[in-house]
C-alpha cells in the first residue's frame, strides 16, 4: 500500500488584515476530514522568505525548498489584488523550481465580485511554466468576507462543502497518477 499523498497547503497573502487566514483555516478543515492526506501548511508570515532571490539559497529558502520537494501536491489559497496574485505568492513560487515539477496544483480563491478568479488564471500560466499540472477543479468565494460567518464557517456551506470535495478527490487522482509516473520515469531525466 502507498503512502498517503503529502498535501502543501500555501497561503498566498502576508498582507496586514488578511482574509485568507480564514480561508485557509476551512480548507485545512475540510483535508482533515479526509484519511488520503498529510498536511503542510506554508504561511508566509511564518517562513520569513526573503523577497530577493539570491543565487546561495539561504537557509530559510532551502528548508522552504524542501517543503516543496516533499510535497506530493498543492493547494494554493489566494486573494486577488488588483486584478492579480499577491507578490509575495509570487515570490515563493520563484523561490523553487524543480521542486514543483510534474505534481498537481489545486486552487482556491477569494475576493469581490471575481472571487479571485482572475488571479487563479494568472496563476494557472506561472505553474505551467514550473511544469506542474494545474487542475480544473476550483473553490472560489466572492465578496469572500460576505461568505463566512463569525466562525470561520461558509454561509453556504453545503456547496462550497461539495465543491471542495470535487477538488480534493481530482487533486488525489493527479497525486497518485503523477507520484506513479514520477517513481516509474523521473520526470528530470526527461529530455527538453
Amino acid at each position: 500500500m502507498q503512502h498517503k499523498i503529502h498535501l502543501a497547503l500555501i497561503i498566498g497573502s502576508d498582507r496586514e488584515g488578511r482574509f485568507g487566514e480564514t480561508v485557509a483555516r476551512w480548507v485545512e478543515r475540510q483535508i482533515a476530514q479526509r484519511d488520503e492526506f498529510t498536511l503542510d501548511v506554508l504561511d508566509p508570515l511564518e517562513l520569513s522568505l526573503p523577497t530577493r532571490i539570491t543565487r546561495v539559497p539561504v537557509r530559510q529558502v532551502q528548508e522552504f525548498r524542501e517543503r516543496i520537494r516533499r510535497a506530493d501536491a498543492y493547494i494554493v489559497v489566494t486573494p486577488e489584488y488588483n486584478h492579480g496574485y499577491p507578490a509575495t505568492l509570487k515570490a515563493m513560487i520563484d523561490h523553487a523550481d524543480e521542486e514543483w515539477y510534474a505534481k498537481p496544483v489545486a486552487f482556491v480563491s477569494y475576493g469581490g465580485i471575481s472571487g479571485g478568479l482572475r488571479a487563479v488564471e494568472q496563476l494557472r500560466l506561472v505553474f505551467a511554466e514550473l511544469h506542474a499540472v494545474a487542475i480544473r477543479d476550483t473553490v472560489s468565494f466572492h465578496f469572500a468576507r460576505r461568505q463566512f460567518d463569525e466562525d470561520g464557517e461558509p454561509v453556504q456551506r453545503e456547496i462550497v462543502e461539495g465543491a471542495m470535495v470535487t477538488l480534493l478527490d481530482r487533486l488525489l487522482w493527479w497525486a497518485k497518477a503523477l507520484r506513479t509516473a514520477r517513481e516509474s520515469d523521473p520526470y528530470l531525466l526527461v529530455r527538453s
